[in-house]
C-alpha cells in the first residue's frame, strides 16, 4: 500500500542540479564532537531550527513544540554487537565487522543458516575456503566476496547462530569519531531505549535523546507515535567522495514499515496532523516506501536538494558529517542554505555533534530547490 498521491515515474535516486561535494564541507572544532552523550538522555540541547531564527531549547521541551495528534516514527533498529576479532591459519590477526546477518528479510525461513556479509580488516586476505578461528572458540568460513556499491565486503559462514555469538564474543561498534574503546556503560548508551530488532552496526542517533520522562511528556500531550525498522549499516559513516554527488552510489540499508505504522499514518493525515520523522533513517524508509510502495525491502534512496518528499513533515536530527549524504538529506529538507546557516549557528553556539551529540529540529522547506 502506499501514501495517496505518489508519482512512481520519478526515481529513487533523485538529483537536482549539478552539486558539487564541496558545497557539502565544513570545518569543525574537534573538541565539538561529542565523545560521550549528555547525562539524563533528554538534557541534551535542542536547536528549534523550523525557522529562519533559530532558538536554543533542552530536550525535554521537545513535547512543548508539537500538538496533539502529531505522529513520531521511530527506528526501533537493535545495534549488536557486531565487531569481533579472530586469527588466521597463519596467525594473522583479523578483525571482522559483521554487516548484515542472512536473510536480510527476517520472513525468509529458506536462505542458508549462520551465514553473515561482513567487513574484513587484515593484512592479507585469506583464500576462498579459509576458516579463520574467532575469539570465544567459534569459526567463520569464508564462502565468497560480496559485491557492493562501495567495494568487496565477504560472505562467512559462521559455526553458530550468529546474533547469539556476538552477544557473547562481540565488541559495539563504535563510530570512528568516538576515541575510546566500547564499555559496558556504551553498551547502554548507544542504544535506544525502545530497541527492539537487532541487525544494526550503529545507532539512529536521533532516538538516542529520548527518555521515559519524555515519552510520557508527549503521551500526556496527545502526541502519537508508531516504528518502523531500518538496520543502520556502517556506509552511514561514508562520507561522499565524487566530485559531483550525482555520480555517488548510495549503500543498501533494509527496511521494514508495519501495516500498523502504515495505518497509523494515514489516520494521521485524515486530521491533518504532522508526520516528525525520529532521525534520516525513519526518513530514508518513509520516502523509499513512498515511492515504491515496498514495505520491506532494501533502499539505496539518495536524498539530495530538488528531492519531492511525500510523507515526512518534521525531521528530528543530530548534526552530521561533513560531505556525507546525510548532510545531503538534511540540506534536501530544510533547505540548503539554512542548512549552512544552522551549522555556523551551532558551531558558533557549542552545540556538540555527531552520534552522542545534540539534536535540531526542522521542517521541511515548502518549495524545494528546482532542478
Amino acid at each position: 500500500m502506499r501514501p495517496t498521491s505518489i508519482d512512481t515515474k520519478r526515481p529513487l535516486q533523485h538529483q537536482s542540479k549539478q552539486w558539487r561535494l564541496e558545497e557539502f564541507d565544513f570545518e569543525l572544532d574537534p573538541s565539538l564532537i561529542a565523545q560521550h552523550p549528555s547525562s539524563p538522555r533528554s538534557a541534551s540541547k535542542l536547536l528549534d531550527a523550523r525557522k529562519s531564527q533559530t532558538e536554543d531549547r533542552q530536550f525535554f521541551e521537545l513535547p512543548s513544540l508539537l500538538n496533539p495528534g502529531d505522529l513520531l516514527i521511530f527506528n526501533d533498529t537493535e545495534v549488536v554487537k557486531a565487531r569481533l576479532f579472530g586469527e588466521k591459519s597463519t596467525g594473522g590477526q583479523v578483525e571482522m565487522l559483521i554487516e548484515r546477518v542472512l536473510p536480510n528479510n527476517p520472513s525468509v525461513i529458506s536462505a542458508p543458516q549462520n551465514q553473515v556479509v561482513a567487513h574484513l580488516r587484515v593484512s592479507k586476505k585469506p583464500p576462498l575456503g579459509a576458516t579463520l578461528k574467532m575469539r570465544g572458540d567459534f569459526q567463520a568460513t569464508l564462502l565468497s566476496r560480496w559485491p557492493t556499491e562501495q567495494g568487496p565486503l565477504f560472505l562467512f559462514s559462521l559455526s553458530d547462530e550468529p546474533f547469539e555469538l556476538m552477544r557473547r564474543h562481540g565488541h559495539l561498534p563504535l563510530p570512528p569519531y568516538i576515541e575510546h574503546a566500547d564499555n559496558a556503560q556504551d553498551a547502554v548508551d548507544y542504544q535506544t531505549i525502545f530497541a527492539k530488532q537487532p541487525g544494526a552496526v550503529a545507532a539512529p542517533t536521533a532516538a538516542l535523546h529520548f527518555d521515559q520522562s519524555v515519552l510520557d511528556a508527549l503521551k500526556s500531550k496527545g502526541v502519537e507515535s508508531a516504528n518502523i525498522t531500518l538496520h543502520v549499516g556502517a556506509g552511514t559513516f561514508q562520507p561522499v567522495k565524487t566530485t559531483l554527488i550525482a555520480e555517488h552510489q548510495m549503500h543498501a540499508e533494509w527496511y521494514h514499515i508495519p501495516e500498523e505504522t502504515i495505518q497509523a499514518i494515514e489516520r494521521c493525515r485524515q486530521r491533518g496532523s504532522r508526520v516528525l520523522a525520529i532521525g534520516t533513517t525513519c526518513v530514508r524508509s518513509l520516502e523509499s516506501w513512498a515511492q515504491t510502495g515496498l514495505q520491506s525491502a532494501d533502499t539505496q534512496i539518495f536524498i539530495t536538494p530538488g528531492f519531492q518528499f511525500q510523507v515526512v513533515d518534521l525531521l528530528l536530527t543530530n548534526f552530521h558529517l561533513p560531505k556525507s549524504s546525510l548532510l545531503m538529506l538534511v540540506s534536501a529538507f530544510c533547505g540548503f542554505e539554512h542548512m549552512k546557516s544552522i551549522y555556523k549557528e551551532a558551531m558558533s553556539r557549542k552545540y556538540r555533534f555527531f552520534s552522542y551529540g545534540d539534536a535540531m529540529l526542522l521542517v521541511r522547506q515548502q518549495t524545494p530547490e528546482s532542478p
